[in-house]
């Protein structure tokens, strides 16, 4: 309290007793010492505001663009950064993958054409916003920009119309095109410096923010294999091939799309190869799961268990790989036959099949010609549920020991709710996922009907001594963030029956 007292006292009085102090020599020196330690101690706020006062002008000359230019430039960020991007950011809502790449290339070529015709401008925005849904849907599907251009030519299987999201999609894709070319009839070739500079800094803006935005979902986009990443399959950690000497029983593996492997979620884990659980099953087979990791779509998925490696299929369109296990097995004999239930011209199975060691294979037509219906979806294939029952009657009808390969169709994403598929009623499986993930339970909904339809015919009193290997391709691609959590980014599960005795 003295002090204070005291510090209150000086505050009071001191004022009074500076005025006073020039009235005598000793008070003059007091006073002008005490305005130079003032001045002193003002000196870095004058400072500091000088240096501010000099980059605001320095800013503003910079920004004082004549109004032709202004206008200009605006009108090129309207096309190039904010219509080049909106519906790609709306996407933020419900999740999707990085696209910093593609911003900048969007950007960069609309700043390279900014002095051109209306109608370079035009196709270079279709160029541009062609590139950024390819990057966006490579990397859903885990696919490069090369192996994606390469598949543009089969996208005339694609039942786009069976799928409302499609469907929504590709009429915004038309809104936003009209929208651009109606906005770039205003002019936009500015030519200063420091628009080009304004323009540049925008578009970097956007990247970042995108990459700020996609920051956490990184790892469930674009799963494409590196040199060194080490190699795993089911087949592998299965131990599904017999040693030599062994029995040659039957031996079959079948590859369900989009089967993922589920991610704390005890009601999909429940769902997910439940059907195999059965005790006549576990009478007859010895079960095992485990999980194996996963690069790129399908096809890598069909070359990492089918020839035991990470690679892709385009390389033997043209050449016979005798590592692969159907050429192997076929030496041992075996005779070795592939099914799938779609179009034998899709990615080109009917020409690399044969050259990995198959040599029986058996396409959609086939299929529907000897007992399955059609069902439709994205891609209208045979009905995955009624193929089982032709490859029982195939192993039941052998003579000699048999490797069947079959890889499903149905389950592609996304997946309607009518079709024929028999997800018309979800919630008969689980109501929980029928309210919380409708598009993951229609899928789960194939998925079991392909299981029952297994357990039906491996649990029959005629069916063959046969090994059967169950294992997802990839992950599935759902758009939204909230499904696509549900699974690994990085693993699919497999489940290996293995046929109890000799």
């Amino acid at each position: 309290m003295k002090r204070a007292g005291n510090c209150l006292l000086t505050l009071i009085v001191y004022p009074s007793f500076m005025q006073r102090l020039p009235t005598s020599p000793v008070g003059l020196s007091l006073r002008a010492g005490s305005e130079r330690a003032q001045r002193r101690r003002h000196r870095p706020v004058k400072r500091s505001a000088i240096i501010v006062n000099q980059a605001l002008s320095i800013s503003s000359r910079w920004l004082a663009l004549d109004a032709q230019e202004k206008t200009a430039l605006a009108n090129w960020l309207l096309v190039w950064v904010v219509l080049a991007n909106i519906g790609f950011s709306l996407l933020y809502y419900v999740g999707a993958p990085p696209r910093v790449v593609a911003i900048f290339v969007f950007g960069g070529l609309g700043l390279l054409v900014r002095n051109h015709s209306l109608l370079v401008r035009c196709i270079t925005f279709i160029v541009g916003l062609s590139y950024s849904v390819l990057v966006v849907t490579g990397s859903m599907f885990n696919l490069s920009i090369f192996t994606l251009s390469r598949s543009i030519v089969f996208m005339g299987e694609l039942n786009a119309f069976n799928s409302y999201e499609y469907v929504l999609l590709g009429l915004g894709l038309i809104a936003l095109v009209a929208i651009a070319g109606f906005a770039m009839r205003r002019p936009a070739a500015f030519s200063d410096r420091r628009a080009i500079l304004i323009a540049a800094i925008a578009i970097s803006l956007v990247a970042a923010f995108d990459a700020f935005m996609c920051y956490g979902a990184r790892g469930h986009y674009k799963r494409v294999n590196s040199d060194d990443a080490p190699f795993s399959s089911a087949v592998s950690n299965a131990d599904f091939v017999p040693a030599a000497g062994a029995p040659k029983r039957h031996l079959m593996i079948v590859m369900v799309e989009s089967l993922g492997a589920t991610v704390d979620n005890p009601e999909m884990q429940r769902l997910i190869f439940g059907r195999y659980r059965d005790p006549a099953v576990r009478a007859r087979f010895e079960m095992s799961t485990g999980t194996t990791t996963y690069f790129g779509s399908t096809t890598m998925g069909e070359i990492r268990e089918l020839c035991g490696r990470w690679g892709e299929y385009d390389e033997l369109v043209s050449r016979r790989d005798e590592g692969c296990l159907p050429a192997r097995l076929a030496q041992q004999g075996y005779e070795t036959t592939a099914y799938h239930s779609f179009g034998g011209h899709f990615f080109d199975r009917s020409a690399w099949y044969p050259n990995i060691g198959f040599e029986q294979t058996f396409f959609r037509n086939h299929l529907i010609k000897n007992g399955s219906e059609r069902c439709g979806g994205v891609f209208a294939g045979a009905c995955d549920r009624h193929v089982p029952r032709q490859l029982a009657a195939h192993l039941k009808a052998a003579d000699k020991p048999q490797f069947i390969y079959w890889l499903t169709v149905n389950s592609h994403l996304p997946v309607p709710e009518k079709n024929n598929l028999g997800t018309d009623n979800c919630a008969r499986l689980s109501p929980a996922l029928e309210r919380d993930y409708p598009m993951i339970c229609r899928q789960i909904a194939i998925w079991d009907a392909i299981d029952a339809a297994m357990v039906k015919e491996i649990t029959a009193a005629d069916f063959p001594p046969t090994d059967i290997l169950l294992v997802g391709d990839h992950m599935p691609p759902y758009f939204d963030r909230k499904s696509r959590t549900q699974f690994a980014p990085d693993r699919v599960p497999w489940l290996l029956l293995k046929w109890r005795g000799e």
